[in-house]
């Protein structure tokens, strides 16, 4: 009950709520529930953010008791609204300057709201909240708790289980590998985020597998508009050529599996576990874990792997 009153104060929700069904249109939301909007720009500037955060505080204002996993998608949307409409307000406008004022109001509104919801979430064992404060903020608490809730294999979503995997890349591929695995098992094709590959690619490069590091590098370039250094990518595997092409076939392969949702059912999650966690001694060297929160964050999963991966888009 409390934490209602939090999120609904946060965003100035003094209204009750209406009895249409609103759907998911962002303009009948605002014409039936006004106060969701009133903060917001008018113009058309940042559609997509100011939409999907109409849309996510409707579904927290009309859910009785908000899951965890609502409160991180409007932190998020917020965070994605005011960093959107701040940079709008940068732009001046010579003939409509209200537009400019509009944009600036919004920004400092959202910014308000941000910071009040921010910190009225603030040390919550909620496993979704606690990992928008670790990965957003940088809170080794919040950290804490997510390892904790990995350990007791508490952890379903593959977007937390992926950022606690390329916290471990850090200084375990072993475990970072497992992660990934895991996150690869428990996506669906509309969740799936093919850069995992890349983080997956990064632990098998550390463990010292330059043919599965080249598979999976090959099946996030099949699934993405990512760049590619083809010379590079073919010295991972000592510019061999037969072996080039049959790994090639093999992405294909897993790029269907994986855009199919066929994954979990084919032999790929036994094929790429391969004997990881069965000769630990033979994980490679790698950095040891810091204290210090700014590098406890996810870190990029392709930041390991050679430049014809280096140039992934980043979310």
């Amino acid at each position: 009950m409390a934490r209602n009153l939090v999120i609904i104060t946060s965003f100035v929700l003094l209204a009750g709520v209406s009895g249409c069904d609103n759907g998911g249109n962002p303009a009948t939301i605002c014409k039936n529930n006004p106060e969701l909007c009133d903060d917001l720009h008018k113009d058309s500037w940042c559609r997509r953010e100011k939409a999907s955060l109409i849309i996510q505080r409707y579904q927290v204002k009309t859910t009785p008791d908000p899951s965890g996993e609502q409160v991180y998608r409007l932190l998020v949307n917020l965070e994605n609204y005011n960093r959107c409409v701040g940079l709008a307000a940068g732009v001046q406008h010579i003939l409509n300057p209200e537009r400019t004022n509009d944009r600036a109001r919004a920004y400092g509104l959202s910014a308000q709201s941000l910071s009040e919801l921010q910190a009225s979430t603030k040390g919550s064992n909620d496993i979704y909240i606690a990992f928008y404060h670790w990965a957003h903020l940088g809170d080794d608490a919040a950290l804490k708790v997510l390892l904790e809730a990995e350990k007791q294999q508490q952890i379903d979503s593959p977007e937390i289980l992926a950022g606690l995997a390329g916290y471990y890349l850090k200084f375990d591929a072993i475990k970072a590998k497992q992660l990934y695995l895991k996150v690869l098992a428990k996506s669906t094709k509309e969740n799936f985020d093919p850069d995992w590959l890349l983080g997956l690619a990064s632990a098998s490069r550390q463990l010292q597998d330059m043919e599965q590091a080249y598979l999976l590098s090959r099946t996030n370039l099949l699934l993405t508009d990512n760049p590619v250094d083809e010379v590079q990518l073919k010295a991972m595997i000592g510019n061999n050529s037969q072996l080039s092409t049959h790994l090639d076939q093999q992405a294909s392969s897993l790029a269907d599996a994986l855009k199919g949702g066929d994954y979990l059912e084919s032999d790929w999650p036994k094929r790429l576990q391969g004997n990881e966690g069965k000769d630990d001694g033979k994980q490679a060297e790698t950095e040891p874990v810091t204290k210090q929160a700014a590098d406890s964050k996810p870190i990029d999963s392709d930041s390991k792997l050679e430049k014809s991966t280096e140039g992934a888009k980043q979310n």
